[in-house]
């Protein structure tokens, strides 16, 4: 293994977690969109979202195309052996972007209660499969000799990686509750504050659940943890983060809430990555027919040339990111004009 295969490992796994970070609460909104039936709520979360959900994505297309340039055997591999599961998600992805934009058009309520229906189901499909995938990842996939998917979709739907759908799904609910707490006022901030809470509840059990049954079931994911004892501070400082939404949302600190749960994010995508490293795919029948980032990098100059490339635009992306959040900060004001 070379320095630059590490760090592209590294670099990918940023990219995704901080569109789990960002995009994460938006596919919590989704879900809490169903709770309401007032047109003026829904349309004050459509709009807390508003400015920001797109350029949200952006970070995930950013780690795929960052995957297929940086590790083309993984995205030949996991691209084309979860094929359905990815089309349900980029089809969801496709209702969710439509429905933002075309509730508002009509003033009729069975139109936008059409739309209302598309954009949750958009928002929860995708939070349900991102962490079904993370758990098959954890698992492993059935691989040939030649690193080729053998497996059926139905495979996929293993208990394991289910678990880890429904913690995935708890937690970007949590953390969307959060983050309406944030941007929302009144009735609406108190409602989003105890949905908080009771998401949270799953969140933290799911976790727990989900921490016994890795340490039965996947040892090896263990193994670099021995080796290297400093990893500890990876799930340890996960869990105090999600201890520490608890503790400020019921301080009604919601600004120390969010970032909590943002950081909470950052400490279990921290954790799955330091368990995985080197394996990029484990195979489930063979560990010697794994993708790691050694037999599935690109070349040398490839790496080279893309880290020079990424080291020039992403400061870009992260000063956009950085401008729109500034930009669109504060409270959702009720009483104005809502664009949505």
């Amino acid at each position: 293994m070379n320095a630059l295969q590490a760090i592209w490992f590294l670099l990918i796994g940023v990219l995704l977690t901080v569109y789990a970070v960002l995009d994460g609460f938006d596919l919590g909104v989704g879900f809490w969109h169903l709770f309401t039936n007032k047109d003026e709520h829904r349309r004050a979360f459509l709009n807390a979202i508003g400015p920001v959900w797109d350029g949200n994505e952006v970070w995930l297309l950013t780690g795929g195309g960052a995957i297929f340039a940086a590790f083309p055997h993984v995205y030949a591999t996991v691209f084309s052996g979860l094929y359905l599961a990815l089309m349900l998600v980029l089809f969801a992805l496709i209702f969710r972007a439509v429905s933002i934009e075309f509730r508002s058009k009509s003033p009729s309520p069975r139109w936008r209660n059409t739309w209302d229906r598309a954009f949750s189901i958009g928002s929860i499909v995708p939070a349900l499969l991102f962490g079904v995938a993370v758990g098959n990842i954890l698992h492993g996939l059935p691989l040939d000799a030649t690193k080729n998917f053998t497996g059926t979709f139905y495979d996929l739907l293993n208990p394991y990686a289910l678990l880890f759908g429904l913690l995935g799904f708890a937690m970007f609910v949590t953390h969307g509750a959060l983050y309406l707490v944030l941007k929302t006022e009144g009735e609406l901030a108190l409602r989003a504050k105890r949905w908080a809470q009771s998401a949270w509840v799953f969140y933290l059990g799911l976790l727990a659940l989900a921490i016994i049954v890795t340490i039965l079931t996947q040892p090896q994911l263990l193994d670099n943890y021995f080796s290297v004892r400093v990893l500890w501070i990876f799930p340890v400082f996960a869990v105090a983060m999600i201890l520490a939404i608890r503790v400020f949302n019921e301080k009604n600190r919601a600004g120390r809430a969010f970032l909590s749960s943002s950081l909470a994010i950052v400490g279990l995508c921290a954790t799955a990555a330091a368990g995985l490293f080197p394996n990029l795919v484990p195979a489930l029948n063979n560990p010697q027919w794994s993708l790691t980032v050694v037999n599935a990098s690109s070349s040398t100059l490839t790496l080279t040339v893309m880290l020079i490339l990424a080291l020039l635009g992403m400061p870009i992306v992260v000063g956009y990111t950085i401008w729109i959040y500034r930009t669109f900060r504060g409270k959702v004001k009720m009483e104005t004009d809502l664009h949505y």
